[in-house]
């Protein structure tokens, strides 16, 4: 386990996304899944109010699993408000409060442990959305908070306004970060070393493109996220793939395993963010928890992953 930044928590080295159970893994394969994982020694899951097709689904199989199980204490709950696509994807008070206490209700539990601001929501004052989530805080129905999905001109705003206030602050933010999705280097690594976040990184292994099981002129792969994963393909992703390969076999590990390393090597990650839909994906995420890549691995895979856009 490490220590989670500046927070209290320690974590698994590989959090648990949730963001497939009751959509792409039904209850039974999520259950499965959430076993599986714990039985490895993990014990960081991530989810989220808006997850997925039904409003809350991710968070009730969670709840139920967690009710059945009995075992809290043991157990690092991450969710998030704003997201989705119905009327509560804002971060107004109301919303931030109320939605708390759903999300507590569902996944039957008393305080979570890090809840994040899923999306910025410009059309409500900042001031009102910082003090909602301060609130919470206070009151114990929230331990620690982070923010996900912000520019960085806004999460800098952010994080400006909560010290000079004296509100809780930021201490994880959750990017968009993988081989293949490097813009967080030059856009938001600066603010997270300059405020000291914690960086789980979301789509970590890009949809599942750094699973490997897309490849040029392989066989289609029936999957929602298939035509997003092999679009990376047409931007170079092949080198990378080849990358991957040529590490796993000298590891004797997974392609996963080692996109998933790597992000452990870069600055400030403390514990990239991988799904897993069924028992035996997850096999193939587990072994980045310990695999260590020497700095030439680490150096040769940077060197191949697609790089983040120049500034304009």
């Amino acid at each position: 386990m490490s220590a989670l930044g500046r927070t209290e928590l320690d974590v698994f080295p590989i959090c648990l996304g949730g963001n497939v159970f009751g959509w792409t893994a039904d209850e039974p394969q999520s259950i499965a899944v959430l076993d599986a994982y714990t039985a490895a020694g993990g014990n960081f899951i991530d989810t989220a109010n808006s997850y997925l097709l039904e409003h809350g689904r991710s968070e009730t199989i969670i709840g139920r699993w967690l009710a059945d199980r009995g075992d809290r204490d043991q157990l690092v709950l991450a969710t998030k408000v704003g997201g989705g696509h119905g009327p509560t994807r804002n971060l107004r008070a109301q919303t931030i409060e109320s939605e708390a206490h759903a999300s507590l209700e569902r996944l039957q539990t008393d305080r979570i442990d890090l809840y994040y601001a899923h999306f910025d929501d410009p059309g409500t004052p900042l001031e009102e959305s910082l003090r909602a989530f301060d609130a919470l805080v206070r009151e114990g129905t929230v331990r620690y908070i982070g923010a996900s999905n912000y520019t960085p001109e806004r999460l800098e705003a952010a994080l400006e306004r909560q010290r000079e206030l004296g509100l809780a602050e930021f201490a994880v933010l959750q990017p968009l970060y993988s081989l293949v999705e490097r813009d967080f280097e030059r856009t938001l690594l600066p603010i997270a070393d300059a405020w000291d976040l914690a960086v789980l990184p979301y789509y970590a292994l890009a949809s599942g493109f750094l699973t490997g099981k897309y490849r040029p002129g392989g066989e289609a792969v029936d999957s929602p996220r298939a035509g997003a994963a092999r679009a990376y393909l047409d931007r170079g992703g092949a080198a990378v793939l080849d990358a991957l390969d040529e590490v796993a076999a000298a590891h004797q590990t997974t392609v996963a395993a080692v996109a998933l390393a790597w992000l452990r090597t870069r600055p400030r990650v403390l514990a990239p963010i991988a799904s897993a839909r069924t028992t035996e994906q997850l096999e193939q995420i587990l072994p980045a928890a310990t695999l260590e890549l020497t700095p030439a691995e680490a150096e040769r895979l940077s060197s191949v992953g697609m790089q983040p856009e120049a500034s304009a």
